[in-house]
């Protein structure tokens, strides 16, 4: 049989199988039976009836799409309304909202970077902000993980724009970075601080309002954050978050704001919905922390090796790829749903599962889940 241009996928299929590591869609259900400690809603907003009634108001007035890109015919009243609502509540000057909290971190770095430019970048951070430093063009120094120390070693005498950005929560172990301590070293070093607060807000802070409310840094001059609509609020988008000049820049600059079509109006409805819903009831971010640490006290308490939460995320070791996947499915079996990260989605090679903690659960589901993944746990 002659060759054809896609042949070497076969031989990547056959390492992949080889190493542990393939994947794979499993659509689920509208109703799923699972109990889910897998998704990031930790808030449990996004089948609240005025989340998904805010979603349904919002597409029949506005329709199904935002008909064009932002500067087009993509800016709705809606949009307006809600970057005004999410600027104040985490405490900036303005917002600009994206069509993904991938978009968001890709236009930040793209824009407020360049040729010439540094990042010094956590060893820990998410992909979309690897990728935003690679298309940034700058030079990037990869720093070691949570260390300030090394943040400032790396800006220190470069001539050029600096800026030094890191996730507030880190999406595969949970744990928070120490952003006080980064943001005094940016300001020493005159570069800008930007944060991912994607695992951050609707948990951390008064009512939720983030990790940047939390350390006392939200609406600084020389502080920016990026965050995503898909996780607490429920729905579904990006925003950047910052000074008024920084987010005009973005407006005229960034790539991924200007020739991307804008957030459908059902998804900035739903947003707006959870906002306001978390404005009334702030005790729901309180309650995603006892959620999570509960859950990390009754795993630990069983002998297995967690992470200590510091928002919403617990990570449990595994032993090996393979095994990460057989626990991930006898969890399955069991009836509940969690995460299976492996490599290359780990930046340390270790294997975990990963669980999310919810507002919504209860304490009888909290002590089913620590049962069922003790209970499956792989043998030593």
């Amino acid at each position: 049989m002659p060759a054809t241009p896609f042949d070497w996928i076969d031989d990547e299929a056959r390492r992949r199988a080889d190493a542990g590591l393939v994947r794979g869609l499993r659509p689920r259900d509208a109703e799923a039976e699972l109990l889910d400690l897998a998704s990031n809603d930790y808030l449990g907003l996004t089948r609240h009836p005025e989340v998904t009634a805010a979603a349904a108001d919002a597409a029949r007035r506005w329709g199904g799409g935002a008909t064009g890109s932002r500067l087009v015919t993509g800016s709705t009243a809606l949009h307006a309304e809600l970057e005004r609502e999410l600027a104040a509540f985490c405490g900036f000057e303005a917002a600009l909202v994206l069509s993904s909290g991938y978009a968001a971190n890709l236009a930040a770095l793209t824009a407020l970077t360049g040729r010439g430019s540094l990042i010094a970048s956590d060893a820990g951070n998410h992909a979309s902000i690897v990728d935003g430093c690679r298309l940034s063009r700058a030079e990037t120094a990869v720093v070691p993980h949570a260390d300030p120390e090394a943040v400032r070693k790396a800006l220190h005498g470069h001539p050029g724009r600096k800026l030094a950005v890191t996730d507030s929560v880190f999406s595969v172990d949970g744990d928070a970075a120490p952003l006080a301590a980064l943001a005094d070293v940016c300001r020493a070093e005159n570069a800008a601080l930007l944060v991912d607060d994607a695992h951050g807000l609707g948990v951390l802070g008064e009512g939720g309002r983030g990790a940047l409310a939390a350390a006392s840094l939200s609406g600084g001059d020389d502080i920016v954050a990026t965050l995503t609509l898909s996780k607490s609020l429920g729905s579904q988008g990006g925003a950047v978050l910052g000074p008024a000049r920084v987010i005009d820049h973005l407006v005229n600059t960034a790539r991924t704001f200007i020739f991307d079509t804008g957030l459908a109006p059902a998804a900035a409805g739903a947003a707006l919905g959870a906002l306001r819903l978390l404005c009334r009831e702030p005790e729901r971010a309180l309650r995603a922390r006892t959620v999570a640490t509960a859950l990390y006290g009754g795993l630990t308490s069983a002998g297995l090796t967690a992470v200590r939460p510091d928002a919403a995320v617990v990570s449990v070791r595994a032993p090996s790829p393979d095994a990460a996947v057989r626990w991930a499915a006898d969890c399955r079996a069991a009836g509940m749903a969690v995460g299976c990260f492996r490599p290359p989605s780990v930046p340390d090679g270790i294997s975990r599962l990963r669980l999310t903690a919810r507002a919504d659960l209860t304490d009888e589901q909290i002590a089913r889940a620590v049962a069922t993944v003790r209970r499956t746990a792989p043998r030593a």
